[in-house]
C-alpha cells in the first residue's frame, strides 16, 4: 500500500547514472519554465506542478517520477517534490509507491473553468440535438496554444482510434475545429502560429506545409467553415463552423466527425453544414 513517507526518501532512479535522458529531448516543458527565469514574480515551482499534472494523459494513466521527468525534462528530484505535495493535496496517488495516477479531485480544477465559461453550459443541449438530429458526434472546442481544447461533445459512436471527451486537446492545425479558429485569428497571431506550428504527416492526406496551410486558412475564412478529410486519421472526415461572440470575435468551433466510408465531402456540405450553421447562431444569440 501507498505510504506518503516513500516520496521523503530518495528514488533509485535519481541516482547519478541512472537515467540521463531525461534531458536529452530537442524542446521540453522545463525548458519553456526556464525561459520565464528573469521574471521575479514567475512562480517556477507551480509552472513545475502544473506541467507534472499535465504530463498525464489517455496513453499513460501511470507514471514514475522518471517517465515524469524524462516526459518534462524537470530534473526527477523536482518531480518527486511535486507529486509529494500533490499526494497530499489529493490530487495524485501510487498504490505501489512507484506509479502515479490522477486522482478524481483533478476534476475540480477544469470544472472551475467550465462552471465560469457559459458556451460550455450553453451547448450542450445545442449539441445533443445536432448529433441525434444527423447521428453523429458534434463537438465544441477552443484554442489553447497550437491546440484545440474541447469543452463540450455529443457523441453517437467511437469513429477515432483515441477517445475523445470534454478535455481532449488534438493539433490545431490539423484539425477542422483549429483551422477555423486559427483562420479567424488577425493576422499577425495567426502567422505567429503558423512560424511555429509542428506540421506532423500523421497520414498520406496530412498537409505539412506553411505555405498549403495558410492557402487552406484563406480558404476556410473565405466559405466560413473548414473541411478536414483523412488528415489526422484514416478514415476520419469532420466539418467545422466558427461560434461567434456578438462583437463578431470567433470563441469557438462546432464540428461533426463522421467516418468516410459512409460520408461523402459532398454530404458533409450539403446536409451536415447547414445544420452547425444552425447551431453556431443559436450559440452566437445565447453568448449576447
Amino acid at each position: 500500500m501507498y505510504n506518503n513517507e516513500d516520496l521523503h526518501t530518495q528514488d533509485p532512479e535519481e541516482l547519478p547514472g541512472a537515467d540521463e535522458s531525461s534531458e536529452d529531448t530537442a524542446h521540453t516543458a522545463a525548458e519553456d519554465i526556464a525561459a520565464q527565469s528573469g521574471d521575479p514574480n514567475f512562480m517556477t515551482s507551480l509552472a513545475r506542478g502544473l506541467t507534472v499534472i499535465q504530463a498525464f494523459s489517455q496513453q499513460r494513466r501511470l507514471m514514475s517520477i522518471s517517465q515524469i521527468s524524462q516526459k518534462t525534462g524537470i530534473p526527477r528530484a523536482a518531480v518527486r517534490r511535486c507529486l509529494y505535495t500533490l499526494n497530499k493535496l489529493g490530487f495524485v496517488s501510487a498504490e505501489d509507491g512507484r506509479n502515479f495516477a490522477l486522482r478524481p479531485r483533478i476534476l475540480s480544477l477544469g470544472h472551475a473553468y467550465l462552471a465560469s465559461t457559459p458556451l460550455a453550459k450553453a451547448a450542450q443541449p445545442v449539441l445533443r440535438h445536432i448529433s441525434n438530429t444527423l447521428n453523429e458526434s458534434s463537438s465544441i472546442a477552443i484554442l489553447d496554444g497550437d491546440e484545440i481544447l474541447y469543452i463540450a461533445r455529443a457523441s453517437t459512436s467511437r469513429i477515432m482510434t483515441i477517445d475523445l471527451d470534454i478535455g481532449s486537446r488534438l493539433p490545431a492545425a490539423h484539425t477542422s475545429m483549429g483551422r477555423v479558429l486559427l483562420a479567424y485569428l488577425p493576422e499577425e497571431e495567426r502567422e505567429a502560429h503558423l512560424a511555429r506550428a509542428k506540421l506532423i504527416q500523421y497520414t498520406p492526406h496530412t498537409l505539412i506545409t506553411v505555405e498549403a496551410l495558410r492557402a487552406e486558412l484563406d480558404k476556410v475564412r473565405a466559405q466560413g467553415y473548414a473541411i478536414i478529410d483523412q488528415e489526422l486519421e484514416i478514415g476520419l472526415r469532420s466539418i467545422a463552423v466558427p461560434i461567434a461572440s456578438s462583437d463578431g470575435k470567433v470563441v469557438a468551433a462546432m464540428n461533426i466527425g463522421v467516418q468516410a466510408a459512409r460520408v461523402s465531402i459532398a454530404d458533409l456540405e450539403s446536409r451536415m453544414l447547414p445544420a452547425l450553421q444552425a447551431g453556431s447562431k443559436e450559440l452566437s444569440l445565447l453568448l449576447g
